[in-house]
């Protein structure tokens, strides 16, 4: 290998990036956006967990049972609740994620040492049911060692934590993953379906004949759209029926409600790839880019 003409080969090719301002942008723009993209959006880290408190004691040990919950850096009382339905209202519509129960003879028990407090907790995500459930466990626990002047030895002093957990009571981890595969898998599947569209019309010179028709642009959008929304639809019913019967997800609610939201869904994703297959005119990149504008979001956005 000749060194001078190697050292030519590298000054032209430099030569080349220098003139070339996407290149730059790729070399020094893309770390810093991908390192602030992924910095804010991967975070594992579960904090400020919105509890609801329904407090039926009002006594001076029930208020310090609350404030020791309110001083905790894992939770955050945002609401007390007056009436036992409002704990089912504020779990159903995920204004909170628990809701502490004091009984109304709270103060009495706790002095007896066989006070009970009920937890209610949604166990949707199960890492944060699991995480919240524990930190719970610790704060009943020395509140009711310090009231009782003693620790026991199942490590929950003087009170007892009754802790009933909505919508995935075993906080089974499938539960909360397998729907959330459906979603990622169909938008991007969605994306790449309609990505190729208009992109193989361009390529293959066949756009100009229709564009030459009395067809408008919208009937061509909407007419390359519907068969792949059908097909979108047989997958969604697929994908959903392969969770629930091989990994035993369970499939509740109404149906109704879940077909409108699936149909809404996949005309956001098949119209993205035809935006972009628009936009792009080559299969490749229109394919590449389809790609990652439905997987990242998906994967690293979607909480």
């Amino acid at each position: 290998m000749n060194l001078s003409r190697t050292w030519a080969v590298a000054k032209k090719e430099w030569i080349q990036i220098r003139r070339d301002t996407r290149s730059l942008a790729l070399a020094f723009g893309l770390p810093l956006f991908l390192l602030v993209f992924f910095g804010y959006a991967i975070q594992f880290d579960v904090e400020d967990i919105r509890i609801a408190v329904l407090d039926e004691s009002r006594s001076q040990e029930s208020r310090r049972l609350v404030e020791a919950f309110e001083a905790s850096d894992l939770f955050l009382v945002t609401e007390a609740l007056t009436e036992a339905r409002q704990a089912e209202d504020r779990l159903t519509r995920g204004s909170a994620t628990g809701v502490l129960h004091i009984p109304p003879d709270f103060a009495g028990r706790v002095g007896r040492g066989d006070a009970i407090v009920q937890f209610l907790l949604d166990g949707s995500d199960a890492n944060t049911a699991t995480i919240a459930l524990g930190y719970a466990d610790v704060l009943v626990a020395d509140y009711g060692a310090s009231v009782v002047g003693r620790t026991s030895g199942s490590g929950m002093g003087g009170i007892q934590p009754d802790v009933r957990v909505w919508y995935n009571p075993t906080l089974e981890s499938r539960n909360m993953i397998v729907p959330g595969l459906v979603a990622v898998i169909m938008a991007v599947i969605a994306a790449l379906l309609t990505a190729l569209t208009i992109a193989r019309e361009w390529e293959r010179g066949t756009m100009e004949q229709l564009v030459a028709t009395p067809v408008g642009r919208l009937e061509v959008v909407t007419g390359k759209l519907l068969p792949y929304l059908a097909i979108g639809l047989i997958d969604v019913v697929f994908t959903v029926l392969c969770g629930v019967l091989l990994f035993q997800a369970p499939l509740r609610g109404s149906i109704a409600l879940l077909a409108v939201l699936t149909l809404i869904f996949l005309v956001g994703a098949l119209g993205f790839g035809i935006f972009v297959s628009a936009a792009l005119r080559n299969q490749l990149t229109a394919l590449q880019v389809a790609l990652l504008g439905s997987m990242l979001p998906s994967l690293l956005l979607s909480g």
